[in-house]
């Protein structure tokens, strides 16, 4: 039985323990990165395939007839076409619930920074712009304490849950939407999308990626926010028109913005979000989940649903 792991460098392996990964299997063969036209030759008479952003779809499956196991090496399954995996029956895994402490931290300190502006301050201080002050301070760039403010999150799982405890620990009410399923009844502690964006001095993103969310954040949304209002939005870039975010941080109407994934990774240099002119936007580059710890409990993830596939009780299974 063989394995290939066709983009391990996305995990940074250099500090991760692999020596459950090579148990795993009888035979793996690793590739530090795999570009399309190397899909289908590398994956050729392999079982398991294992991915995190190399694209397995239709085609491939249909021309790779030994697959039996697709393992992805994140939550988010948008890489791997799902029908097609089912047709010819190849299971598909993900990982879950592995990143909570390490992007919920991240996200706080996004919060953090959009809120006291340090990392502006910090930047005028080595400009030297605090020493060439007459007063003992800075205090051009506004400051807003987070206690007693309104926290609103969209999508609420292990993430979502975990960036709540955290923000009410810094004294914040926290409001969750009701499901953006179609069909899903609403629920007592949460409340509708369009509340949520009224009262909510801060909407951070936790949902998944799908038709039903694709570019949740345009215009509309955009507007009905509170006027000043933060975004955050570490799950998926394409939840965010980015056009549509841009001209609201322009216009004033957002008191700030920060993002930790776009549309397209990594951005080309003319991205619309990479303009210096946008005022009170901090952009992370997809790295909220990068913690050694975090990357092992993934990698371990990935060794769990092998082996569970293996002994016949697939779990994670998406499809």
């Amino acid at each position: 039985m063989r394995g290939v792991v066709l983009d391990l460098d996305t995990l940074h392996p250099e500090d991760l323990a692999l020596d459950g990964l090579r148990a795993s299997l009888p035979a793996w063969q690793l590739y530090d990165r795999t570009l399309p036209a190397q899909v289908l030759e590398r994956l050729k008479d392999a079982e398991v395939a294992v991915t995190n952003k190399v694209v397995i779809d239709a085609v491939a499956m249909a021309a790779l007839p030994a697959l039996k196991l697709i393992c992805v090496s994140a939550t988010g399954t948008n890489n791997v076409d799902l029908q097609a995996a089912r047709q010819h029956g190849v299971a598909v895994c993900n990982v879950r619930d592995y990143a909570a402490a390490s992007l919920a931290q991240h996200v706080m300190a996004l919060l953090l920074g959009l809120a006291t502006r340090w990392h502006e301050y910090a930047e005028d201080v080595r400009k030297g712009e605090w020493s060439r002050s007459p007063m003992f301070c800075l205090m051009h760039r506004p400051v807003m304490e987070l206690a007693g403010k309104t926290l609103g999150i969209i999508g609420y799982g292990v993430l979502g849950r975990e960036v709540a405890r955290l923000a009410e620990a810094f004294g914040m009410t926290v409001l969750v939407s009701d499901s953006l399923r179609s069909g899903v009844a609403a629920q007592a502690d949460r409340v509708p999308l369009k509340t949520l964006l009224q009262q909510s001095d801060v909407v951070s993103l936790h949902c998944p990626l799908d038709p039903g969310t694709q570019q949740l954040v345009n215009d509309d949304f955009l507007a009905a926010m509170k006027p000043g209002a933060l975004l955050i939005n570490t799950a998926r870039g394409g939840l965010v028109d980015e056009a549509a975010l841009k001209r609201a941080l322009l216009g004033g109407q957002l008191g700030g913005a920060a993002l930790d994934v776009l549309s397209v990774e990594p951005p080309p240099a003319d991205h619309p979000l990479l303009d210096p002119a946008i005022p009170n936007l901090i952009i992370t580059p997809h790295n909220a989940w990068i913690s050694r710890e975090c990357r092992q409990r993934l990698l371990d993830g990935v060794v769990a649903n092998v082996l569970a596939w293996r002994a016949g009780t697939p779990t994670c299974q998406v499809n």
